[in-house]
C-alpha cells in the first residue's frame, strides 16, 4: 500500500511517465528512485540556463575621453555667445546672497526711515554730554521720543550689524528750552544720529486661541525680534533757532 500511494503521488506530479502494463514492486522501486534523480539533474542546467538573473549582464556604456569634449567644445565655441555668458556670470556673482543690490538696500532702509553710515571707529567717540533737546522721530510705523544719550527698542532693522552708526531721517518734532518746532509731517534739516549696540530678542508671548463645543484649542508663542538704538546727536536746533532769531 506503501508503494502505492507512492506511485500514485509521482504520477500526479507527472514524475513517472504512464505505462499499462504493471509494474513489479522491485521495478517500482528502482524506475521511482531513477525518475526523482533524473528530474533535478536535467532540469537544473536549463533553469540557470533560461533565468536571466544569472546570466551576466551585457550591456556596454560608451565612454568618452577628456580629450573628445575638449575637442567638441573648442568645434562649438562661438564668441559672441560666450562673452554674454560671461556678462551674465559676472553679474551673478556681483549681486549679494540677500538678492539684493546696494541701491536696493538703501531704498529700502530710506523707506523705513533712517539710512547706514557705516560700522563706528574704534578710536571714534560719537557720545556726546547731555544737551537739554528731544526729538520725535519715526521708525517704520512707530514714534518714539528720544534724547541725547537715550536707548530705544525698535523692530529689527535691515543691513545694518553692531556698532553700526545710524542716520534717523524722519524727525517729526524738535524741542529745546527756548522753542518747540514742529514738522509738516518731517522736518528736513533736523536728524538723530544713533548707534547699534545689539539685537535681541523680546519676551515672549503667548497667543491661546479656543472655540467652544469644537474641541479646538491652539498655543502659540512669539518672540519679536529688536534692536537697540543709542542716541548720540540731535541735529536741527542750532538752524531752526538761527532761522527764528534773524526772523
Amino acid at each position: 500500500m506503501a508503494t502505492r500511494r507512492c506511485l500514485f503521488r509521482l504520477l500526479s506530479r507527472g514524475l513517472v511517465a504512464h505505462s499499462s502494463q504493471p509494474l513489479a514492486p522491485a521495478s517500482i522501486a528502482a524506475r521511482t528512485l531513477t525518475s526523482l534523480a533524473r528530474p533535478h539533474a536535467l532540469q537544473c542546467p536549463r533553469v540557470l540556463a533560461s533565468s536571466p538573473r544569472l546570466l551576466p549582464s551585457r550591456c556596454h556604456f560608451a565612454t568618452r575621453s577628456s580629450g573628445d569634449e575638449e575637442e567638441d567644445e573648442d568645434d562649438h565655441y562661438d564668441e559672441e555667445g560666450s562673452e554674454e555668458e560671461w556678462g551674465e556670470e559676472e553679474a551673478v556673482a556681483a549681486k549679494p546672497p540677500s538678492g539684493k543690490t546696494e541701491e536696493e538696500k538703501v531704498a529700502e532702509a530710506a523707506e523705513i526711515g533712517y539710512t547706514v553710515v557705516g560700522p563706528l571707529g574704534a578710536d571714534e567717540k560719537p557720545f556726546k554730554p547731555y544737551e537739554p533737546v528731544f526729538a520725535v522721530v519715526q521708525i517704520g510705523s512707530h514714534q518714539f521720543k528720544v534724547s541725547n544719550g537715550d536707548s530705544i527698542f525698535a523692530e529689527r532693522l535691515k543691513f545694518c550689524d553692531v556698532n553700526d552708526k545710524l542716520i534717523l531721517n524722519r524727525v517729526l518734532m524738535l524741542g529745546s528750552q527756548n522753542q518747540t518746532i514742529i514738522g509738516r509731517p518731517v522736518l528736513p534739516d533736523a536728524a538723530v544720529h544713533a548707534v547699534v549696540e545689539e539685537h535681541a530678542l523680546d519676551a515672549k508671548v503667548i497667543i491661546f486661541k479656543k472655540k467652544r463645543r469644537k474641541n479646538y484649542r491652539r498655543t502659540k508663542g512669539h518672540r519679536q525680534e529688536l534692536t537697540k538704538l543709542r542716541i548720540t546727536n540731535i541735529e536741527g536746533t542750532d538752524k531752526s533757532e538761527t532761522a527764528a532769531v534773524s526772523a
